[in-house]
């Protein structure tokens, strides 16, 4: 399918690359280490060539590295570029992204991995990123989902490889006019070099493209790489973000910005939750509307199209839908059902060591903690394009899930999977939200019945209702001490109260099924991955963590931080309180548990320091919480201190001092940005973000309703990144599952009074 001979015809820039100081293409650098099968999507046009490859570079020099990956602000763009121009040799100010569509070269074989238990009927087998099991599923399926931070984990090694390959192909080209031998030029800064003697990239590109690379690829010694020392963060960064320029003078393209000849709006109304069937509509209340082009009829939705989007709003308003079924939700009675499940739902064992039940017969201290629907709230909702012309479709959608999100669109309106086209664009926000492809359906389904191109945009109303929550949870958490020992933990056990919720994605996303269907599909189900940072990160013996399955009347799905989010603010809120038993420095109690734990350890200790940690006396408002997340030998680590207060309108939290290890830092700026980013997204989570559901309908439906912080509400954010050869991991929702518990405990300190349910004070005080 030749994707870009169609964009040439669109009235957009042709690749929509996304450029530092340079645009345009050119020459598919590649290498055949990849499965001949695999091939790339990328057809080459005017002074280009194929193969099979990530990178292209063009006669002008220009390098353009294909991205897999949906850039929604996390800079991905960024550092995946930045992994290439670093093996490769490139010059920063002559490397572009582009957005590659959905194949099995770029596959994110250690999501699929990760994500075995949703997929696969032999989990055990499928969840080693080495198995070819989960890579056969990821590459026979091109799944190149964009989620739990795994795009460094997923495609800084193939980059590498590819670059490498480019390089070399480059040097030898290089070392044929010059008569060396390949290995003794240098490549760097967009130029090959043996002595006195230099050409750029550009000059190389059509002798390159016609040798074979050395097998395997020469990796340099040293990957892409930034210094997290304090004095490096004063520096105007060496890779400054590729896509800020377009975003600053509004030329980068979301979903929402696409235009096309003949293009119309629409809007559409869904029913309330647990009433999903169109039943009634005034259509003649609309008969002569000026600029309406039509209404489109569904079992589940009734949408309006018109010239603007406006007119379509107004022409539904007009309307007057009216959905039936069984009775709506009402997320109080659902939420009270979770707190029952403690004393009448038999626990699932999810993880034990030791022998944590027996300790626990008769724990020393048990404690309870919720936490409430949480929405996403993104800057964009739900958008997209489609254009339907003679059996054929495209598609212009931010997707998480591109080829997942084709598949469904095409079975949507009865079309083979290879007579759909689609065009991936960035995301205004989106913190998992664009997992779900419920609009990419509809517009589908609208485009075939308009006969136009048309672009869906739903209200706000529409995405808070329509877009599942991060599910609410119950959870019970007791501990036992050893013998005379100061409050050391002997035993530990979670219980989590809640549906079965990633399962239950698991079912839209690889199942293709509506929400209802997945949830009666993931009724009563055990599932660990919902469970995930329930262990506490601390030297306990005798630890268990339990799920109790429980089935509420509204779809659950994923949301920035996940299961590591909750689990953090249970675990983190429930030592605070333990440490107060015992009469210790919360700082001191979590140290002496982190003794076979040194990355944990360090990360405390500065962030006390950057914090001048006081002891979390009552009155200073000082608050401290940790988390970790990913595995014990690599994965992320953060340690917050927050300051905070009850102040007029609620809560205020005035500073956060936060120590962070991140393995090899690859970007310093972007992690900085990363890290502040889920600090304040923990504190509207801390502060707000949640939604009530009253006959099926959200409360409240409006982003002014949900109590988020602005810019005065932000506290000073002080950020210290620990030196280590650790693995590089992805920073991007640590911040979001320290801050809460952070807050909460340094609420305690400023007040005297728990807080144990977020939102923060949604129980009153």
């Amino acid at each position: 399918m030749d994707w870009r001979a169609k964009l040439d015809a669109l009235p957009v820039t042709r690749r929509q690359l996304v450029a530092g100081a340079a645009a345009g293409g050119g020459l598919a650098v590649a290498w055949w280490l990849w499965p001949r099968h695999y091939t790339s999507p990328l057809a080459p046009g005017p002074n280009e060539r194929d193969f099979v490859g990530w990178i292209t570079i063009g006669t002008d020099g220009v390098v353009t590295v294909a991205v897999p990956q949906l850039e929604m602000g996390q800079g991905v763009t960024t550092v995946l570029a930045q992994v290439v121009a670093v093996e490769l040799g490139a010059d920063w100010r002559q490397v572009a992204v582009e957005p590659a569509p959905p194949a099995g070269l770029y596959a994110n074989i250690p999501l699929a991995a990760k994500w075995a238990p949703l997929w696969s009927n032999l989990p055990s087998f499928a969840s080693d990123p080495d198995s070819r099991l989960a890579e056969n599923f990821a590459r026979s399926n091109a799944f190149a989902a964009t989620a739990e931070g795994s795009s460094l984990t997923a495609y800084e090694q193939p980059l590498r490889e590819a670059a490498a390959a480019a390089r070399a192909m480059l040097a030898m080209a290089a070392a044929e006019r010059w008569d060396v031998e390949w290995e003794e030029c240098a490549v760097g800064a967009g130029l090959v070099r043996h002595g006195e003697q230099q050409l750029g990239f550009g000059d190389l590109v059509e002798d390159g493209a016609q040798l074979d690379p050395p097998d395997p690829p020469p990796l340099r010694v040293a990957p892409a790489s930034d210094d997290p020392s304090p004095a490096q963060a004063e520096l105007a960064p060496a890779f400054p973000r590729l896509d800020l320029p377009a975003k600053v003078d509004g030329s980068f393209l979301f979903a929402g910005d696409i235009r096309l000849p003949g293009l119309v709006y629409a809007s559409i109304r869904h029913g309330p939750l647990g009433k999903p069937d169109l039943s009634a509509f005034e259509a003649g209340a609309v008969e002569g509307l000026d600029g309406l082009v039509g209404v489109v009829r569904s079992k589940r939705y009734l949408a309006a199209v018109a010239e603007s989007w406006w007119i379509a709003e107004q022409a539904l308003k007009k309307m007057r839908p009216v959905f039936a079924g069984p009775p709506a939700a009402e997320s109080a009675a659902a939420l009270q059902s979770l707190e029952e499940a403690h004393g009448t739902i038999e626990p699932e064992r999810t993880y034990a060591t030791g022998d944590a039940d027996d300790l626990l017969a008769r724990p020393d201290y048990t404690q309870s903690y919720s936490v409430a629907p949480a929405v996403h709230a993104t800057i964009e909702t739900a958008s997209a394009t489609a254009r339907y012309d003679s059996g054929k479709l495209e598609l212009w959608i931010a997707a998480q899930a591109p080829e997942l999100t084709r598949r469904a669109a095409a079975k949507a309106i009865g079309l083979s999977v290879e007579d759909v086209v689609l065009y991936p664009t960035a995301a205004g926000g989106s913190f998992d939200a664009r997992l779900e492809r419920r609009h990419a359906i509809e517009v589908a389904q609208i485009a075939k019945e308009i006969g136009r191109p048309v672009q869906l945009t739903w209200p706000r109303v529409q995405e808070l209702q329509s877009i599942p929550v991060r599910t609410p949870v119950s959870a019970r958490l007791e501990a036992a001490f050893l013998a005379a020992s100061g409050g050391r933990i002997a035993a530990w056990r979670s219980r989590l109260a809640m549906p079965a919720t990633v399962r239950e994605f698991g079912h839209r996303l690889f199942d293709n099924k509506t929400p209802q269907a997945a949830m009666e599909h993931a009724a009563q189900e055990s599932d660990a991955l919902a469970c995930e940072g329930a262990i506490p990160p601390y030297a306990i013996e005798h630890v268990a963590v339990d799920h109790l399955p429980v089935t509420l009347p509204f779809p659950t799905g994923r949301l920035r931080g996940n299961a590591q989010a909750y689990n953090a603010f249970f675990t983190e809120s429930f030592i605070d309180e333990l440490a107060e038993r015992a009469g210790r420095d919360p700082f001191l109690y979590r140290m002496e548990m982190l003794g076979q734990s040194p990355r944990m350890a360090d990360t405390l200790r500065r962030a006390t320091r950057l914090a001048n940690w006081d002891g979390g006396r009552r009155g200073t408002g000082q608050g401290l919480a940790m988390a970790r997340i990913g595995s014990p030998d690599s994965g992320g680590r953060i340690a917050c201190v927050a300051q905070a207060a009850l102040g007029e309108g609620g809560v205020r939290v005035t500073r956060l001092h936060a120590a962070v290890d991140i393995g090899r830092v690859v970007n310093l700026d972007i992690a900085r940005q990363q890290i502040e980013g889920g600090l304040v997204f923990g504190l509207s989570l801390a502060t707000g973000s949640s939604i009530a559901y009253e006959e099926g309908k959200p409360v409240p439906g409006r982003l002014a309703g949900l109590a988020l912080p602005t810019l005065a509400d932000c506290p000073e954010i002080v950020i210290e990144f620990l030196a280590s050869d650790a693995p590089a991991f992805d920073p991007g929702e640590l911040g979001v599952a320290v801050a809460p518990p952070a807050i909460a405990n340094a609420l305690y300190s400023a007040t005297g009074v728990r807080f144990r349910r977020l939102p923060l004070l949604s129980e009153g005080l």
